[in-house]
């Protein structure tokens, strides 16, 4: 009787927590507005807002001018593109949702997603106007889409750690590459990332391995493409 009694003990202990409705639909919301589409965008925001000065070499008219099509070419690259994709693959009912939630929906995606990226990455190397610290972002993210395609083949990498992995490393390689001082936006990424991570395991769409692996080749491939770029 005592035997069993530790039996259902530790099989009480293994089950996974249940969250309320209330908070597993927050955790969704967060899931959704922290979605790694939106990062290129969004550091490109901030890039433009703080640094100004390292994207002289956009302006060719008008500073708004050179400034808006700038965050138009990103937003076509980093969301209009891939979500067409999506929205044909679910439309050819190649998936079943455009949430991708198996690894074998996630494929065809990632293929888009390393063409797209790679375009953007070259696009900006070719043309020499963009500091090499924000192209190396871009190769960043293309390595990053690699890796993870491959890893894909045996878990399902988290993007969303992913993506927001591949900020902290962005920083940290304006930190190191360009010794410039972004500890505050730092402590604020470090933040951001533990909240996505969390809500990501309370919607139950990840475990924490696949959290983990998703912040790790984000922040690597950042750094990498720093390391090749910038030096």
């Amino acid at each position: 009787m005592q035997e069993n009694a530790v039996l259902n003990r530790f099989s009480e202990l293994d089950e996974k927590p249940e969250f309320s409705p209330a908070l597993k639909s927050l955790a969704q919301v967060i899931s959704y507005l922290t979605h790694p589409l939106f990062i290129p965008l969004l550091v490109t925001f901030l890039i433009l807002q703080s640094i100004p000065e390292y994207m002289v070499a956009f302006k060719v008219q008008s500073k708004r001018f050179a400034f808006d099509m700038l965050y138009f070419r990103v937003a076509i690259i980093s969301i209009g593109f891939p979500l067409l994709t999506i929205l044909l693959l679910r439309a050819l009912n190649i998936t079943q949702s455009i949430y991708l939630q198996s690894q074998k929906e996630r494929i065809i995606p990632y293929v888009a997603m390393l063409t797209y990226y790679f375009w953007a990455f070259y696009a900006f190397q070719q043309e020499g106007r963009a500091p090499r610290f924000y192209t190396a972002f871009f190769l960043g993210i293309f390595l990053s889409i690699s890796i993870s395609f491959i890893s894909n083949i045996f878990v399902k990498t988290s993007m969303h750690t992913v993506g927001w992995g591949g900020v902290i490393g962005f920083l940290l390689s304006l930190m190191w590459g360009m010794h410039m001082n972004v500890s505050v936006p730092l402590v604020i990424t470090f933040f951001v990332a533990a909240v996505v991570a969390t809500s990501r395991m309370i919607v139950k769409a990840h475990d924490p391995r696949e959290i983990y692996l998703g912040f790790l080749i984000g922040i690597a491939t950042q750094l990498i493409a720093c390391w090749i770029l910038v030096k």
